[in-house]
């Protein structure tokens, strides 16, 4: 046909050619390019321009619309430690008080595979978790606030994603593909995310019964929200991928099934002084520009926002005024939850996420317009909470406990220690002072060295303590410290509680000072001592001397314990459940010889590998209050349940510091 005769061909015929190769286009596209789903017939494209999603990922997709799962994504800006970990937490406890399940998982950007090889200097505690995995101390966060038992897969760092990737590549789960950042790693992640957000978790604590539930037990469902961190401070080049990831996610799972929670800092600064916020509003910029919309901002700072400065926010940062929370310092965190609820942000999640009954799918109602749908105020929870929280503010004497550590100058080493003894004071209604005393400073004899002024100091402070906790630790600096706080402790009858070091410390003491064994240490520390009479505490058999990383004693055990114990009292049962993290124990050979000398094994493990010795005591005869675990009793501490050998502690210093009026 000649350009001539085209001139003379009616457009209708151009229009419906064009029609005709865009439908034949359509269905030739691969299998992959879109996912119908299910729910209302809902049809989301697939956001990678044709091609193949991988069947995993489309399948966990598909679950997560069909049961109608929710997802919060806690991001912060402007620095780190803002108080991300707090607030996820918090709005864990709103979604509780909705009768909702609720898991969370944190996401740690750096390459390490988990926590457990990572200083506690560099990175505060390392959290372990009944199913043996070291995490973030913000997992401890979660379980104290939503009262869950979460697994190891609820920590995801980047050297985690990175080693499973790589691991598919390797056997060839690619096919042969180049394997990238994008889809793969962001692919991966967004599985992860999802995979974490359906799995079962056990209820650590029924609120109804104050019993823990078995992780086999028929009681544990899928949970309805996800909360997942993300740590770091968005923009950071490490977490790049993982943003990535979660805008996929947003497009994947539908608006209505996720939102974006953003914690930023609104800082105070000149005389008069005024709210700042700027910091925020270029935040909020950055996340914008890395494809993430925030639906509700978290404002940190020392007071009240005002109402022009949410105003501003809302204007620059396109945020709904009632949608700006006010973050700022309260005299304990357990009044967060409750500050959120006074600014309407459940309602406000509720409408967000369509959240039944409290709201329809088709509800086209602005989330920043709706107020008191959810009336979790008067919920049982909510009261027990604002119980919990008054009490913190209203004791009726004061404690001083003596924390005697290596950590001492970073105080997240020893977090879960302190929220133990904290949720023990609310108990006891006693308001907790903390002596930080450095172990190393104790080293000298009774009272100090001649001239030094530290070791004094130390000694005056310790004495004055109404109870003493040795916690764990690693490495020989500053262990004759705690072995000498141990000896005080014991006679001087001071209220005291050893926690895995802590408890070979007190054997070791026990081994000099009574049984006049003065070579007696650990062989972690001591090479060549005599067996069976200075190896007081030895390595484990099925130890690993090699591999640092997940080759520790690991995890929840079974300890039982000896009817007509100090332990077996306070816990109310035979057999307990406790986590554990140590690779040295107690060498059996020695305990009969120990048990002669007064210092009762009280709490044993048969775990298959050799009877190990978990608890120690003295005679509440020789001693008011002297314990000892190897477990970590401060990991299943929860603020309506406070563990019970922390419990016994406080309870001990009371009546101590009533009698000696110390």
């Amino acid at each position: 046909m000649s350009p001539r005769c085209i001139r003379f061909v009616p457009w209708w015929i151009f229009v419906s050619l064009y029609i005709l190769l865009v439908a034949r286009n359509i269905s030739a596209k691969p299998l992959g390019s879109h996912i119908s789903q299910a729910h209302g017939g809902k049809v989301i494209e697939n956001i990678r321009g044709g091609a193949r999603v991988p069947r995993s990922l489309q399948e966990l997709v598909e679950e997560t619309i069909a049961s109608d799962r929710k997802i919060v994504v806690v991001t912060g800006g402007v620095l780190s430690g803002i108080g991300k970990g707090v607030t996820a937490s918090s709005i864990g406890v709103l979604f509780r008080a909705m009768g909702l399940r609720v898991t969370a998982l944190k996401i740690d950007p750096y390459l390490n595979v988990d926590a457990g090889t990572m200083s506690p200097f560099e990175h505060g505690e390392v959290f372990v978790l009944d199913d043996g995995g070291e995490t973030d101390l913000d997992l401890g966060n979660y379980e104290r606030f939503l009262s869950v038992s979460l697994t190891k897969e609820s920590n995801l760092s980047t050297g985690k994603i990175y080693q499973s990737v790589i691991e598919k590549e390797r056997i060839g789960h690619y096919l042969g593909k180049t394997v990238q950042v994008v889809p793969h790693v962001s692919d991966a992640i967004q599985e992860w995310v999802l995979r974490v957000a359906k799995a079962p978790v056990a209820a650590f604590v029924k609120a109804e019964s104050g019993r823990r539930v078995d992780a086999n037990s028929d009681e544990i469902e899928a949970p309805d929200v996800c909360i997942v961190e993300l740590g770091g401070t968005l923009g950071d080049i490490e977490s790049m991928p993982f943003v990535e990831a979660l805008r996929q996610l947003q497009e994947q799972v539908g608006y209505k099934n996720m939102c974006f929670v953003h914690v930023s800092l609104v800082p105070v600064m000149g005389s008069p002084s005024e709210q700042k916020t700027k910091p925020t509003q270029h935040s909020v910029k950055q996340m914008m520009q890395l494809g993430l919309r925030p639906d509700f901002l978290c404002c940190r700072g020392k007071e009240p926002l005002e109402d022009g400065t949410k105003e501003k926010l809302s204007l620059f940062t396109s945020v709904p005024n009632n949608a700006i929370m006010s973050i700022h310092d309260v005299s304990n965190i357990y009044r967060v939850p409750l500050m959120m609820i006074e600014q309407n942000l459940p309602s406000m999640l509720a409408q967000r996420l369509r959240i039944q009954p409290y709201a329809s799918r088709r509800d086209t109602l602005n989330y920043a317009q709706v107020d008191g749908v959810t009336d979790i105020k008067n919920s049982e929870l909510i009261k027990s909470w604002t119980e919990l929280a008054n009490s913190v503010d209203d004791p009726e004497s004061e404690c001083t406990i003596a924390m005697v550590g290596k950590y001492c100058d970073q105080g997240d080493a020893y977090l879960s220690v302190v929220k133990a003894l904290t949720h023990s004071a609310i108990a006891t209604r006693q308001r907790l002072r903390i002596e930080w005393i450095v172990a190393s400073d104790l080293s000298g004899d009774d009272e100090g060295e001649v001239g030094d002024e530290a070791s004094k100091s130390a000694w005056e402070r310790l004495k004055k303590c109404d109870g003493i906790v040795v916690p764990g630790g690693f490495g020989t600096r500053g262990f004759e410290g705690k072995i000498a706080a141990t000896k005080y402790a014991r006679e001087s009858k001071t209220p005291f509680l050893g926690i895995c070091l802590g408890m070979q410390a007190a054997v070791i003491e026990h081994c000099r000072s009574v049984l006049g064994r003065q070579g007696a240490h650990s062989s972690e520390f001591i090479q060549g001592l005599e067996e069976n009479v200075e190896d007081a505490v030895i390595f484990m058999p099925e130890g690993d001397r090699e591999r640092m990383g997940g080759t520790m004693r690991l995890g929840a055990r079974e300890t039982i314990l000896k009817d007509g114990s100090i332990s077996r009292k306070m816990y109310g049962t035979e057999r307990i459940m406790e986590r554990h993290r140590h690779r040295y124990e107690v060498n059996p050979a020695l305990v009969p010889d120990l048990e002669k000398a007064g210092l009762h094994f009280v709490g044993r493990n048969t775990d298959g590998s050799g009877e190990r010795m978990e608890v120690v005591e003295l005679d509440e005869k020789v001693h008011p209050y002297f314990v000892a675990a190897q477990f970590h009793p401060e990991f299943t501490s929860r603020p309506e349940k406070p563990n019970p050998l922390f419990l016994g502690l406080l309870q001990a210093s009371k009546s101590v510091h009533g009698v000696s009026g110390k």
